[in-house]
């Protein structure tokens, strides 16, 4: 196994834990700051732009100035993100750190084209899902941990513990090997992606995709204390099973057949959205929280299946392309549920449900059958 592979892993590992501690209650320390449902929406749709015009950008320059400075430049910028945040006494302030926060979402492009090249005998798929593997574990210790020093201290503590977490993270990313870029011959300049229509589609597939596993979740802990009664405490434990969902799912998908752990993802998320909506007891909340690691598990083998569409020369773009499409969902998601919230809190369930099974119905038909092990 590649020794960068495992700095990654571990590096991912400690930014879970931290980001885990803060991520899931930000609508909360929004509302503290003096937002309310309808602003907390567009913040968050804001924070989704963030996370989507950049990746495009990095994907292009990980193609040709490498992907460790790219993984190295977003970790930086996450740590001062961080303390922007942790440090904040003012709602303005506070948004300015969460959106160059978001920003740094454009390490993914670079981050998975770096784990595929770096595979050696693996899968892309088994590959990818290690390092997914590795962020959701940190995920299952962040959320309990945030929730109760949240419970007992404030929210604002667990801004400045996640901050110091992110540089141990970056120390062990700076660790990792550089990569060989990979060169055209410039006689014969690599066919344009958007000819690429088996691409495009699988593009077009992966967004709507994830706006219907996505939809319910931008407000679904506000939706748990708000209706259904919940504390920080309890909230912050559902996180913690949810990171041990994303866990099992991630790392057992990386041995699936891509295609069927896709399908597998998305009715596990669609199963998810059913709990929340029809039950009201915290054991069927526990199984739904575990359950949505089936959009993880998704999302990731979904990518997975992006490099056999796609030249070696052009998987940073073509990763960066994939990521800003979904990452538009990041941006219409919380803007829709936050409306729909406002009016009829439930009211999104039902709706994200149908979606999620026409997702599924679209995924049989249209997921195109290639090689997973990639080329």
């Amino acid at each position: 196994m590649n020794p960068s592979l495992l700095l990654i892993s571990a590096s991912l590992f400690v930014w879970g834990i931290g980001e885990g501690m803060f991520y899931m209650f930000q609508p909360f320390y929004l509302s503290q700051l003096g937002a309310n449902p309808e602003m907390i929406g567009y913040i968050l749709g804001a924070f989704g732009f963030m996370m989507m015009i950049a990746h495009i950008p990095a994907g292009y320059l990980a193609d040709r100035i490498g992907r460790r400075p790219m993984l190295i430049s977003a970790w930086l910028i996450g740590i001062t993100a961080a303390w922007i945040m942790a440090l904040a006494n003012s709602l303005p302030v506070f948004i300015v750190g969460m959106l160059l926060y978001g920003f740094t979402a454009f390490v993914a492009s670079p981050l998975n084209s770096y784990v595929t090249a770096a595979r050696g005998k693996w899968s892309i798929g088994r590959a990818i899902t290690l390092s997914n593997a590795a962020f959701g574990l940190g995920i299952v210790i962040g959320p309990f941990t945030g929730g109760w020093i949240a419970g007992h201290y404030g929210l604002r503590l667990i801004y400045f513990i996640a901050g110091s977490l992110f540089i141990f993270s970056t120390l062990m990313i700076w660790m990792i090997a550089p990569q060989p870029r990979e060169q055209h011959n410039p006689d014969n300049p690599a066919p344009s992606l958007f000819g690429n229509r088996r691409f495009l589609a699988f593009i077009a597939l992966g967004f709507f995709v994830t706006l219907a596993m996505y939809l319910p979740q931008p407000f679904q802990a506000k939706f748990l204390q708000d209706v259904r009664g919940l504390s920080l405490e309890q909230i912050g434990l559902l996180g913690t099973l949810g990171g041990i969902g994303n866990t099992v799912m991630t790392f057992a998908a990386g041995f699936m057949n891509v295609r069927l752990g896709f399908l597998l993802g998305q009715a596990s998320a669609g199963v998810s959205t059913a709990i929340i909506w029809q039950m009201k007891s915290y054991g069927w909340f526990a199984a739904s929280y575990f359950l949505l690691g089936g959009y993880r598990a998704a999302r990731t083998l979904y990518t997975a299946q992006i490099r056999p569409l796609v030249l070696e020369s052009q998987m940073g773009l073509a990763y960066g392309i994939s990521e800003t499409v979904q990452g538009l969902t990041l941006i219409i998601a919380p803007i829709v549920s936050g409306i729909i919230y406002q009016s009829n809190p439930i009211l999104i369930y039902p709706i994200a449900l149908a979606g999620t099974l026409l997702a599924i119905l679209f995924s049989l038909f249209f997921t195109p059958r290639v090689d997973p092990q990639g080329t």
